[in-house]
């Protein structure tokens, strides 16, 4: 966890589709196995590589030690905001459920040593909708306003339309849902994981990266889907099977987003160092 490398191969497990479908006994297997290395006390044969193939932290939340809910675990995602022609009534209608589904990973993927209250969490989903929804229609009224292009370069446009209005909801969403933190503080913990304090400063440098991290997340997934599928929309496979569109797209998306979550989300530790000089007992 130490180096990018380590954190993005940790993070190829998290989003591992495979965890949506872990049964509650398997579930319990792993985490008992994992519990056995801590302690000393593997059975008999087991091996370390054995171990490292377990990851109960996908399915598992750290803070509360319950199982997230399967849809909102770190292995899901909305496909729908890149599909092509899209109505003011699609475009709203997928922002809406985009920034929906987000909120709900975020709530249950959510640092909960401090609990929020509920208003805080439902400020950031509504400043989130609302920014996603604004940007996105805005964007694309003017493209379609803008008489200079030509209809397959405005509808080239109009597939990049969601980056900039995703990046900009989610900082509206870490912004309103977690700004109590940088009043209060965030739980700072000694070597040992003892809970040593509060720091404004370790939550300010949290929020930052966080934010950071969201902006990057959605590049790849919304920019490199649009320009892989302008070019097979062209080829007489699609042309001729337009059913064929939305499953094909859907791979890519899954392409891009298996590449791009775990680069995001390793750019930081998840654990950072804070002067002792900085916390408050």
């Amino acid at each position: 966890q130490t180096s990018f490398y380590g954190r993005f191969r940790h993070f190829l497990d998290i989003i591992d589709p495979r965890t949506l479908f872990v049964t509650e006994s398997r579930l319990k297997e792993a985490v008992q196995l994992l519990e056995d290395y801590k302690h000393g006390t593997l059975p008999p044969g087991v091996t370390n590589k054995e171990v490292r193939g377990e990851n109960s932290s996908a399915i598992i939340h750290p803070d509360t030690n319950e199982t997230i809910f399967m849809p909102f675990r770190m292995s899901g995602m909305v496909v729908g905001l890149l599909l092509p022609n899209q109505t003011l009534a699609s475009t709203v209608f997928w922002q809406w459920l985009n920034q929906s589904h987000n909120a709900c990973v975020n709530y249950a993927n959510r640092n909960a040593s401090k609990p929020s209250p509920t208003s805080k969490f439902i400020q950031g989903y509504l400043g989130a909708v609302i920014s996603a929804v604004s940007i996105a229609v805005g964007l694309n009224v003017l493209i379609q306003r803008a008489n200079k292009f030509t209809p397959a370069t405005r509808l080239l446009i109009q597939r990049f339309v969601p980056f900039p209005a995703v990046a900009s909801a989610n900082i509206c969403n870490v912004v309103l849902m977690r700004h109590t933190e940088l009043e209060e503080g965030i739980d700072v913990l000694d070597s040992n994981g003892n809970i040593v304090g509060s720091s404004r400063v370790a939550a300010k440098h949290a929020l930052l990266e966080t934010a950071l991290t969201r902006v990057v997340l959605p590049m790849p997934i919304l920019v490199l889907p649009p320009i892989i599928m302008s070019m097979l929309e062209k080829t007489s496979l699609l042309r001729s099977r337009p059913r064929m569109v939305l499953p094909v797209q859907s791979l890519v998306c899954l392409a891009a987003f298996g590449l791009a979550l775990p680069l995001a989300i390793s750019l930081f530790p998840q654990m950072s160092e804070v002067s002792a000089a900085l916390v408050t007992p």
